[in-house]
């Protein structure tokens, strides 16, 4: 009869907590909208429509999401990541108010989901150490950047309801 092998024993991952929090802060939900709730089904007239008083667009604000996003997840997992040029690098361009063609609006969404999960991946994968510093950052962590990501998104979700509630497209 052979011998039993010990049974290989799962990795504590003091983080591991945490990292299920903050994967649920990325998602939504709970206190913070939903990306997938308020995005998808808006009214194609609507998206580069600007309510009074607003200073925005709905398309102005996607754009805004989806540049600032990548722009954190790229910091986040390369050194060779340049940022665009602050603060107007992270807009689309001036008077660029509505989506230049009939399917950017709904690429512009798939790229925010992609690199949501690429952050959400990064944040529960158990080799990443949540407070380390990231090597080519100025005291930066991924908790840091995952944090912002969530705060960051939430508030111009919550800008994308008003408008939409402005526009008189809102049903909830």
């Amino acid at each position: 009869m052979a011998a039993k092998r010990p049974a290989k024993r799962k990795k504590l991952d003091p983080q591991g907590p945490l990292r299920a929090h903050v994967r649920e802060l990325l998602r939504g939900g709970h206190a913070h909208l939903v990306f997938k709730d308020v995005v998808p089904d808006w009214p194609t007239a609507l998206r580069g429509a600007r309510p009074a008083g607003q200073p925005f667009t709905p398309w102005r604000l996607l754009e805004h999401i989806r540049i600032t996003q990548w722009d954190i997840v790229e910091f986040t997992q390369s050194a060779k990541h340049v940022s665009p040029e602050w603060p107007a690098g992270y807009w689309p361009l001036p008077g660029a108010d509505t989506p230049p063609e009939a399917n950017a609006w709904d690429t512009s969404i798939a790229q925010v989901e992609r690199d949501l999960r690429t952050m959400e991946r990064l944040v529960t994968d158990a080799d990443t150490d949540l407070f380390a510093r990231i090597p080519h950052g100025t005291g930066q962590t991924v908790l840091r950047e995952a944090l912002l990501v969530a705060d960051h998104n939430s508030y111009h979700l919550g800008q994308l309801v008003l408008l939409r509630r402005l526009l008189g497209a809102y049903a909830g």
